[in-house]
């Protein structure tokens, strides 16, 4: 690592500049102003100002004590500022690692960031206890979602007789949730011993998790006899609990064959609005698969639809274990992680595919 190269990268803390001019935009709103978008410019340039003066002051001390070997005899204390030396060095080269990190996720953001979403999550292959997983798995992303403040409502759900989801669909509310989540679509792996196996054998089930940001009636255009919309009443457990009336909706967009399902409240209009917006998600989701198919970079072949049908990640019980296998990375607190611990998940797996595009990016560079 060359230290003086990144005393000249970045003597300059330009960052700083761009944050007191946001801080001043901000303080003069006016209707033409996307503030989503200025607060969201604000917290990028403030993180990386913050990033920037850390280095600086690394590598201002790693000249001090560069100097401070040159002038000094003693050789134990020439002996402690080396390892001194070794020690700032490996943390310079990480606080760079951590501003090329920010720099490439502004410019690689999604311009579905600040979205909420829907999530579909699905049981897979292994029965009852699939649909034991895809409860677990649905508790999970609610749990995370709950602690940071987001909203989760159920739109559809297909609740099994031993309390697990063939199929669960939640809408979750609040800002920069398809952010957080966006890498979470895939096939979702667990292996455990199920409750009801006497001989103590490790049943290996699947669950698939899409994750889809929402979308409004001006990113999808849905034409009304494009819909064949139907009103049905709805299932429940008996008695006192069935719905007497046609509250249920299912629609089917006939173009794509996409039908969707809402019976959770006792109104029809607001189910159809569910349904709508389920509709309205997977229509917006197919779209921009499409467009991914069109292009070949890293990026879209580590989130592109491919990664829908493909094991992502393995919850291995016996073992304590979370492995992603996209970044071959693992994690040893897996009930924390099935209760919604999963900040650290994110953060993890999205740095690492942040790395490999930088990486990408780098190679292609020296090629050229």
């Amino acid at each position: 690592m060359d230290v003086e190269s990144l005393k000249t990268k970045y003597e300059e803390n330009t960052a700083q500049a761009k944050v007191k001019e946001l801080e001043q935009e901000l303080s003069q709103p006016t209707r033409n102003k996307d503030m989503s978008s200025l607060s969201s410019d604000l917290s990028h340039y403030s993180q990386l100002s913050l990033q920037i003066s850390q280095i600086q002051k690394a590598i201002k001390d790693w000249e001090d004590t560069k100097h401070m070997i040159q002038e000094e005899q003693d050789s134990e204390l020439k002996e402690m500022g080396n390892d001194e030396i070794a020690s700032l060095e490996e943390k310079i080269e990480s606080l760079d690692k951590d501003i090329k990190r920010t720099v490439a996720g502004k410019e690689l953001a999604d311009e579905d960031d600040s979205k909420s979403v829907i999530i579909e999550i699905r049981a897979g292959a292994g029965g009852d206890e699939a649909a034991l997983f895809a409860s677990d798995l649905f508790r999970m992303y609610s749990n995370f979602s709950l602690g940071k403040g987001w909203d989760v409502q159920i739109i559809y759900d297909n609740v099994t007789q031993g309390g697990g989801y063939k199929e669960v669909i939640a809408q979750i509310s609040g800002k920069n949730v398809f952010k957080n989540l966006k890498y979470e679509s895939g096939v979702h792996r667990v292996q455990r011993v199920p409750v009801t196996e006497a001989s103590g054998r490790i049943h290996t089930s699947t669950a698939s998790v899409a994750i889809l940001p929402e979308a409004n009636d001006v990113e999808v255009d849905i034409k009304p006899e494009d819909l064949k919309i139907e009103v049905m009443r709805a299932s429940g457990a008996g008695g006192q609990c069935v719905n007497r009336t046609d509250s249920a909706v299912r629609i089917t967009h006939i173009p794509t064959g996409i039908v969707v399902s809402c019976q959770e409240t006792k109104h029809q209009s607001q189910n159809k609005e569910k349904a709508m917006a389920i509709l309205r998600s997977r229509l917006y989701d197919m779209k921009k698969q499409e467009e991914m198919q069109k292009r070949s970079d890293l990026r879209v072949s580590q989130i592109g639809s491919s990664m829908r049908a493909e094991k992502i990640r393995t919850y291995n019980f016996p073992q304590n274990r979370v492995t992603d296998h996209r970044v071959k990375m693992s994690w040893y607190n897996l009930e924390e992680i099935l209760n919604g611990n999963i900040q650290n998940v994110l953060d993890d797996v999205n740095n690492a595919f942040l790395d490999q595009l930088l990486e990408k990016e780098i190679s292609s560079g020296t090629k050229s």
